[in-house]
C-alpha cells in the first residue's frame, strides 16, 4: 500500500521563534506511523517530541492501528470543548448535526489554528496559517462566540465564524477562548456557562488567588466583568515573550502522557503513581514532589476534585520535566457531603479527605510534622485572605457563604483529622 503522509509536526524549539519541521505522521496498512525529519534530526538543538513514546531516531515509530496519535502528540490537540468548537465549524459549512464526540483526532488536528496549547503544532502540509498573527479579536466577541457553541447555535456572523479557531485550540469542559489583550499578554479567557448553578468562574478565580497567596507556584489570574458576567482570565504559561518582539513556546506534557496512559484508562492513575515518575525524571523532584502534593491538599481544602491526569502538567526540555504553574483548581459542584479526587489516593481509595492524603505523604517525602506544617499554612491562608479574595471576585455574600463549608473547609475533608476551620 502506498504511504500517505497525512499531517507534518512542527515544533518550536527551546528560545526559538519560528517553529520547525519535526516529523510527519502516515498511515500505511491500517497503521498510523511516524517519522523524524532527516533535516530535523541533523539539527544541534533537536530534541524528541517526547522520549516516552516519539524517542528521537531515523525508525519509523508505530503509533497504533487506526487513526489515533500517542499521548504526546494528543496533548497537542483538545479535548470536549475544543472538539465542540470544531463541530459549530461544521455545522456551518452544512454537517449538522456533527457532534464533538464523533470527530476523530484526525479531523481535530486538520481543524485547529496554529496556537495551540504546548510547542507543537500538527498541520496539513503547505497548509496555511488559519489565524492571522496580529489578529487581536475583543473579548466580547469570544464571548458571544462561546455562548453559541455552548448552546449549539448556528454561527451565523461571518466575523464570529472566523473566530472559531480560538475556541478550537484549547480543551477542558467549559466554554473559554484564547484571548490576546490590549496590552499584548497571552491569555485564556474562561466564561460563564448557561448551565451554570453557583459562580464557577468566581469560585475558581478565588481558589486561584488563594493558592499563590499560600505559596504555590500558579498561574497568574485576574477577573473582569464583560456585560455583567465575570471572565476569568489566567495568563499563559507556555509563551515566554522574546527580547526584540515575538513569543517562543514552551513544550509541555501531562501526567496522562508521564504516564502513557490513554484517555479512556487515565481513571487508573494515582497520586504515588505520579510521585514515582516525578522522583525518577523531574528536576528538582524533591521539590517538586512537595508542590505537587501541596496542590492535592489544597484542592481538597478548597474542593477541587477535577484534578485528574490532564489537570497537571511538565514542562519538556528533550531530557527532563518540570513541573508547570498549577491551574484549573476549581472548586467542584457538591451535592452530598462526600466527594471523591480524580485520581487514586491511598489503598485505591479517591475519598477527599486529609487522612488519606496522610498516608501517602511519605511517597512524596513528606513526614508527618512537614505535613501538618502544610495544613496549617494552607488553612492559615485561606481563613485570613476569604474576605479579601472574595471582594476581589465580586462574590455577594450569599454566594461567598454558600462556598464556606460547602467546597472551600468541608467537613469531609476533616473527618478523623481534626476540627473543621471556619470562614465565618
Amino acid at each position: 500500500m502506498q504511504r500517505i503522509i497525512e499531517f507534518d509536526v512542527r515544533i518550536w524549539l527551546p528560545g526559538e521563534a519560528e517553529a520547525v519541521q519535526a516529523g510527519h505522521v502516515f498511515f500505511e496498512n491500517n497503521r498510523t506511523m511516524f517519522l523524524y525529519n532527516r533535516r530535523y534530526l541533523k539539527k544541534e538543538t533537536a530534541i524528541s517530541i517526547y522520549s516516552k513514546d516519539l524517542m528521537m531516531g531515523g525508525d519509523e515509530i508505530e503509533m497504533g492501528d487506526g487513526r489515533i496519535f500517542v499521548p504526546s502528540l494528543r496533548d497537542a490537540l483538545p479535548d470536549l470543548w475544543g472538539r465542540r468548537a470544531i463541530a459549530a465549524g461544521y455545522r456551518h459549512c452544512g454537517f449538522d448535526p456533527y457532534r464533538g464526540d464523533d470527530i476523530d483526532e484526525y479531523v481535530v488536528a486538520m481543524q485547529m489554528g496554529p496556537d495551540r496549547i504546548g510547542a507543537l503544532d500538527i498541520r496539513l502540509p503547505s497548509a496555511k496559517m488559519l489565524i492571522k498573527k496580529d489578529r487581536r479579536p475583543p473579548l466580547k466577541d469570544l464571548m458571544a462566540l462561546a455562548d453559541l457553541i455552548e448552546a449549539n447555535k448556528e454561527v451565523e456572523d461571518a466575523d464570529l465564524w472566523d473566530l472559531i479557531p480560538h475556541c478550537a485550540m484549547i480543551g477542558g469542559a467549559r466554554p473559554k477562548a484564547l484571548y490576546t489583550n490590549a496590552a499584548g499578554a497571552k491569555l485564556i479567557a474562561k466564561f460563564t456557562a448557561a448551565r451554570d448553578t453557583y459562580p464557577v468562574v468566581q469560585g475558581e478565580y478565588v481558589a486561584m488567588r488563594l493558592a499563590a497567596l499560600a505559596g504555590l507556584d500558579v498561574a497568574p489570574v485576574d477577573i473582569e466583568m464583560l456585560a455583567g458576567r465575570p471572565v476569568l482570565l489566567v495568563e499563559r504559561f507556555d509563551r515566554v515573550a522574546r527580547r526584540g518582539g515575538g513569543w517562543t513556546r514552551r513544550a509541555m506534557v501531562s501526567a496522562l502522557t508521564w504516564a502513557q496512559e490513554a484517555e479512556l484508562s487515565a481513571h487508573h492513575i494515582s497520586y504515588p503513581q505520579l510521585a514515582g515518575i516525578i522522583a525518577g525524571s523531574f528536576e528538582e523532584a524533591p521539590a517538586a514532589l512537595e508542590e505537587i502534593f501541596t496542590r492535592l491538599v489544597f484542592s481538597i481544602l478548597v474542593g477541587n476534585t477535577d484534578d485528574h491526569a490532564r489537570n497537571h502538567a511538565a514542562f519538556w526540555d528533550g531530557h527532563s520535566h518540570r513541573l508547570t504553574p498549577a491551574y484549573d483548581i476549581a472548586p467542584q459542584r457538591r451535592t452530598s457531603r462526600e466527594a471523591g479526587q480524580a485520581m487514586l489516593l491511598a489503598d485505591g481509595s479517591r475519598a477527599a479527605q486529609l487522612r488519606n492524603v496522610a498516608a501517602i505523604a511519605p511517597v512524596f517525602g513528606v513526614d508527618e510534622p512537614q505535613f501538618d506544617r502544610i495544613v496549617d499554612r494552607l488553612v492559615g491562608t485561606i481563613k485570613d485572605f476569604w474576605v479579601d479574595v472574595c471582594d476581589e471576585a465580586r462574590l455577594s455574600r450569599k454566594e461567598r457563604e454558600a462556598f464556606a463549608g460547602q467546597q472551600f473547609f468541608n467537613s469531609y475533608a476533616f473527618d478523623d483529622f481534626g476540627p473543621v476551620p471556619s470562614l465565618s
